[in-house]
């Protein structure tokens, strides 16, 4: 099995309230990581991260009205902030793009709220779709939801039901014929609609 180098966040979006925020440094102090948080002038906070071999790993918090929105990239070589840093995408439903480098290739795995919607292997300037999420449900109920189908076959069986009056109440032989040829090509387009 390869030997992952680094992880790296090259977009990263959490959005927390104060709330989370606070779990969200809970989370690593749990872990008994080395941490510094910092509170910027204007309330934003500075979440200072270091690994074993005295790496700092930050992330700035912006404040904006009464959430703290982070948006940046870091590198993360130490197993125990990379795990905490997925688990945190996950449980606070962020989105990323997150590079798993490896010796010979690179993971690209996408979040979106908290949820990896796709994981593609990057080697040699090739990229592979390894895994991609499709909202099957989502599809099937947009599909039955459509209704062009019923409303085009109603559309044609008024023309019909129109012609067919049309038909009965008109004595020449000439018109009629044209009414009945009509009449076919709409008969076959039902045909063609409800099958």
């Amino acid at each position: 099995m390869a030997m992952r180098l680094a992880t790296e966040y090259v977009k990263t979006c959490l959005q927390l309230t104060e709330a989370e925020m606070a779990m969200f440094i809970q989370m690593f102090v749990d872990q008994q990581v080395t941490l510094q948080v910092k509170i910027l002038d204007n309330g934003s906070q500075e979440v200072v991260l270091l690994d074993d071999a005295g790496q700092e790993i930050v992330l700035s918090f912006e404040l904006h009205y009464d959430t703290y929105v982070c948006l940046g990239s870091c590198r993360i070589r130490n197993k125990t902030l990379v795990n905490l840093m997925r688990k945190a995408v996950s449980t606070f439903k962020g989105s990323a793009t997150v590079h798993r480098i490896y010796e010979t290739y690179i993971m690209v795995y996408e979040y979106e709220r908290g949820s990896v919607v796709r994981i593609v292997e990057s080697k040699d300037g090739l990229e592979r779709v390894i895994y991609e999420h499709k909202d099957t449900l989502g599809l099937l109920e947009s599909l039955f939801r459509k209704d062009e189908v019923e409303q085009e076959i109603e559309r044609i069986k008024s023309q019909v039901n129109n012609l067919l009056d049309l038909r009965n109440d008109i004595r020449e032989l000439a018109v009629r014929e044209q009414i009945d040829e009509r009449l076919g090509k709409l008969t076959h387009q039902l045909f063609v609609l409800e099958a």
